[in-house]
Order: structure tokens, then C-alpha cells, then sequence
């Protein structure tokens, strides 16, 4: 079975993030647990997590089926010591928030090494980060989404992303989320059939389809191997439609968030909807 759905609104409380994902016809969804663009949040309420919880139920969604997000403010790779402390203890905070939620999974960006620290250094340090909350939480998976590797971002390579994991002490509880955009913009030739087979194959050998927690379903604005991240509906931009009509029917995507982060809300249950003819 295919989960499929969009980033919906937190607006109002996490526990109308369900409803929402509802009204566009999803069996999956991703949110924000708190404001993405803020380092501090007020803790989750009692009651906004109760009603989650009941709306979960209500809707018979699953844990695996949401994929929350994590604040774009971090950098678990930051080169500088009293950053990096800040970063740790943002993210920390969000994997509570997803333990309280009773959620399994945290995607995250690994981070940046800001052309301070050699690269290498930077990704021992977002694998430190990693292992350090992993100690003060329990249930959680921390999920490493591949980025499309713009300016100093780190994990926009299948071998960055498995560095990564190999720095991390419990393998059980750290996955990956693949961007199709960003995998594009990076340089991942996704356009053809014949494309997405070597790049899955590739993904097999350098990280492991073990690790594959979710996918970020979009199509791209950007043009191929520009190292831009900019998102497009799923029928329009640079990317095309034979990495959907791909993934969709393979069943190694079963059982995963699909998550649209396209840029037209407005036809999300549309998207979505086709989606799932491809997927039969």
C-alpha cells in the first residue's frame, strides 16, 4: 500500500494537521510541530496532544504514515561550537515533541559546514548530533533527507547521506527521506526509466533501501545537477513524470510517507489522485 499525502498546516494546533490531510484525500501527511522559522516554541499542550492522539485514531493513521519536520533553523554540522550547541538542543526539542505526539520518525536537513570546517568534519559532527539526541529519546528515528546540495549543504550525495549513517551508533533508529527535486538538482538523472534505475540502484549500494523512511514527492524548478532547490507541481518544471510513474507502482515504496511539498496547494487532492492511479 501506498501513503501518499502533502505538508499540511499545523495552523491552530498539530491536532488539526489530520483533518486536513483528510480533505486532500491523503493517507499520509507531514507537519511542523512547531514554528519552522523560530529556534524557541511554547511546549505542546496537553490537550493539543490528547487531541491528536483521538484524531489519529479517528482517522485510523499510523505513526509510519507521518513524516513531521523538523525546523530549517538547524545545523547539525555547524562548524562552531556555541551554534552547534543551539542546533543540538532545537533538535532535541523537536524529537520530544514527536515522542509526546506518539510520532516514529523526525526528518531533518543534516546541516552545513558553512566553508568554515572541511566537509568531512561537518558530517562527523551532524552523525554526533544524531547519536547524542538519540541517547535522550526513545522511538524516535532520526530521518537525514537528502538535500539538493546548494551552496555549503551537506547530504546532497547518496555517499554523504551513508557517511552519515555510518557515524551513527543505532543503525535502528536512523533512515533517510529522498527528495526526487533535490536528487535532481544534485545531480540524480531521474527523467527517463532507464534513469531511475541505475540511480535506485546506486541508492541500494551506497545507503540501503533499509534506511529509506520516506520520500519528498515534487517536481523541479530547478534545472538538473544546478545544486538549486526550487520545487514545481508534479506535471510541470524540469523533471517529468517518469520518476512518478516509477516509484509508484515499485514496491519498495510501500509503507513510507510520500510527501508532496509542491508548490500549488490548491491541487494537492489532484496530485495526489494521480498519484495513486499510478500506483494501480
Amino acid at each position: 500500500m501506498k501513503y501518499i499525502g502533502a505538508h499540511v498546516s499545523a495552523a491552530g494546533g498539530v491536532e488539526n494537521t489530520i483533518d486536513r490531510a483528510l480533505a486532500i484525500g491523503a493517507n499520509a501527511f507531514a507537519l511542523f510541530t512547531k514554528n519552522q522559522r523560530q529556534w524557541q516554541a511554547a511546549p505542546l499542550t496537553p490537550s493539543s496532544i490528547d487531541g491528536f492522539k483521538k484524531a489519529m485514531a479517528r482517522a485510523g493513521f499510523l505513526p509510519e504514515q507521518v513524516l513531521p519536520h523538523d525546523s530549517y533553523l538547524i545545523n547539525l554540522g555547524h562548524p562552531e561550537p556555541e551554534a552547534l550547541a543551539k542546533s543540538r538542543d532545537a533538535f532535541l526539542d523537536e524529537m520530544r515533541r514527536c515522542e509526546q505526539l506518539g510520532l516514529c520518525y523526525l526528518n531533518f536537513h543534516p546541516g552545513s559546514h558553512l566553508g568554515k570546517i572541511p566537509e568531512r568534519v561537518s558530517l562527523k559532527l551532524v552523525s554526533e548530533s544524531i547519536n547524542w539526541a538519540l541517547e535522550q529519546t526513545q522511538g524516535v528515528t532520526a530521518v537525514i533527507e537528502n538535500t539538493a546540495g546548494q551552496g555549503t549543504n551537506l547530504g546532497w550525495s547518496f555517499e554523504q547521506l551513508a557517511t552519515i549513517i555510518d557515524g551513527v551508533e543505532d543503525k535502528s533508529r536512523v533512515g533517510v527521506c529522498l527528495d526526487t527535486c533535490h536528487a535532481f538538482a544534485a545531480g540524480y538523472d531521474l527523467r527517463t526509466q532507464e534513469g531511475c534505475e541505475q540511480v535506485f540502484d546506486e541508492f541500494e549500494r551506497q545507503v540501503g533501501f533499509a534506511y529509506l523512511k520516506g520520500m519528498h514527492i515534487n517536481g523541479a524548478k530547478s534545472t538538473f545537477g544546478s545544486r538549486v532547490d526550487r520545487h514545481h507541481s508534479l506535471r510541470e518544471g524540469n523533471l517529468g513524470e517518469a520518476v512518478f510513474r516509477y516509484l509508484m507502482p515499485d514496491p519498495r515504496f510501500d509503507r513510507i510517507p510520500l510527501i508532496l511539498e509542491t508548490i500549488d496547494e490548491s491541487i494537492w487532492r489532484e496530485e495526489i489522485a494521480w498519484l495513486r492511479t499510478l500506483a494501480g
